[in-house]
């Protein structure tokens, strides 16, 4: 991926964390409904399904999302994201490094990584990632990853690193504009989508929000 999808990447400031099964939903249909809502990253997050079940959905929801011009990044493995052509990896904290991710996925691609603390986000910007993601920041069932952080900490991230931050847990239509104004430039989002009665309407919802915060 060249670097100006690189970039692009970050211009809608959504990003919608589905797995396999969309909550009981084909991961066919559900891609379509984030696409058909404005929905320009999506990142495949599995922590249930077998690796090989993860492939073969990662594998057609990257001929979805290539199609409709949609960044797809794969959660965890390195391995799936480089043989599905994804645009990038997400790693968590006990992943592989992001330099032996690198080998993987090779230099075109999206490197992320989940921090939370000052010191991981450092660490992850001078290792190479691409960005973070930040959190989280509001109370959150879906990951367990520590207490909320809060935005004091998101606004202190600014001073400290240049690469993009994603910021991460409890994240509702209602609070996207305080996390940009703190210094976020993308927001990641599963429940509050992928729960609702209508996914699609959810995520446009989300849509419409951060455009109106950005204008």
């Amino acid at each position: 991926m060249q670097q100006a999808n690189k970039a692009g990447l970050y211009l809608g400031g959504l990003c919608v964390l589905m797995d396999t099964t969309g909550n009981g939903r084909p991961p066919f249909d559900t891609i379509i409904e984030l696409i058909g809502a404005g929905v320009a990253w999506i990142q495949l997050r599995d922590k249930v399904s077998s690796r090989l079940a993860v492939y073969k959905a990662a594998r057609l929801l990257k001929a979805l999302a290539k199609a409709n011009g949609v960044a797809l990044i794969i959660n965890d493995y390195a391995d799936i994201a480089a043989a599905v052509d994804a645009d990038g990896v997400h790693l968590g904290q006990s992943d592989l490094p992001i330099a032996e991710a690198r080998k993987i996925v090779g230099s075109g691609k999206l490197i992320g990584i989940s921090t939370h603390s000052l010191e991981q986000a450092v660490r992850a910007q001078e290792d190479g990632a691409d960005y973070i993601g930040f959190g989280p920041i509001y109370s959150t069932a879906t990951k367990k990853a520590g207490p909320p952080q809060g935005l004091s900490p998101l606004a202190e991230l600014r001073g400290h690193i240049h690469i993009p931050i994603t910021a991460i847990g409890g994240i509702t239509d209602d609070n996207v504009g305080e996390l940009l104004e703190a210094g976020a430039r993308a927001v990641a989002v599963s429940s509050a989508i992928m729960d609702a009665e209508d996914v699609s309407k959810a995520a446009a919802d989300f849509v419409s929000k951060l455009r109106a915060v950005r204008q």
